[in-house]
């Protein structure tokens, strides 16, 4: 299956995503995202992506402080103001998802009404700008499915796939086989999983595809059999002092060749 090859803006050294995307045209890639959100930037990254033909497939919202959605109090609003100003960006400048997460670490406050309503505002304020949310993996699986399962109905929520938090976080638990069909966003990367009883220390690398031990092949026969058609999308960036020796150029056609290895399974 022919699919869009993606990276992150982000993804250089030094680099504002503006400036990126002539480097990430000129590398091979079809489509990006970018972690900026503010309204006036974004627009000029749209504009500038237009002229290149590259698709701006979606903004990964801010997740600074993402556990307050859960806690009595006033903290939330910092969240929500963000969350809100993400997806007011994605309406304005026709970016069809915002990514966002649901918590953070191991121990995040539990599930409960207060949340839960809070969410239910969000995903109604998205709805009626014509913005999908896409909730992504990371540590827990039970608050992510409740989140899913409360807004099986609503036709603009949906699962952003994330391969590496997967591997490294709950790696007994094929995501694809929960989530099948609502797939509309994926996160690409490598690491080393861990051991399962290890809850501390730093697992989640978003190396380059095949510097750690993750089966692309599985992914991709799960990509194939619930019928993924959206981009590949690298979530990847010049992490470490080994990326940082290469060139800019040399980074981007490697993580290129890559994910064209990805697609090609």
């Amino acid at each position: 299956m022919k699919r869009k090859l993606g990276i992150m803006a982000e993804c250089l050294e030094g680099v504002t995503p503006y400036d990126a995307l002539d480097k990430i045209k000129e590398a091979g890639f079809d489509s990006f995202f970018t972690n900026e959100y503010r309204y006036d930037e974004v627009k000029r990254i749209k504009e500038k992506a237009d002229t290149l033909m590259l698709s701006y497939d979606f903004i990964h919202a801010p997740f600074h402080n993402i556990n307050q959605m859960w806690t009595a109090g006033m903290g939330y609003t910092e969240v929500m103001d963000y969350m809100k100003e993400a997806i007011d960006t994605a309406s304005k400048c026709g970016i069809p998802y915002v990514i966002t997460h649901v918590s953070s670490g191991w121990y995040p406050p539990a599930v409960n009404d207060i949340g839960l309503l809070r969410y239910d505002e969000i995903v109604l304020y998205a709805r009626e700008r014509g913005v999908t949310l896409a909730f992504e993996n990371l540590r827990l699986l039970g608050n992510l499915a409740c989140l899913m399962d409360r807004y099986e109905k609503m036709d603009n929520v949906r699962f952003c796939f994330d391969c590496g938090h997967e591997y490294c976080y709950t790696k007994t638990v094929s995501l694809m086989d929960v989530f099948t069909t609502r797939v509309c966003c994926t996160h690409i990367h490598d690491n080393f999983s861990r051991k399962l009883e290890e809850r501390d220390g730093k697992f989640d690398l978003h190396l380059l595809p095949f510097d750690g031990t993750y089966d692309y092949e599985k992914m991709m026969r799960k990509l194939d059999e619930y019928g993924y058609t959206g981009t590949l999308m690298l979530e990847v960036w010049q992490n470490n002092d080994e990326y940082k020796r290469m060139s800019h150029k040399a980074f981007l056609d490697t993580c290129y060749e890559r994910i064209v290895k990805i697609s090609n399974m």
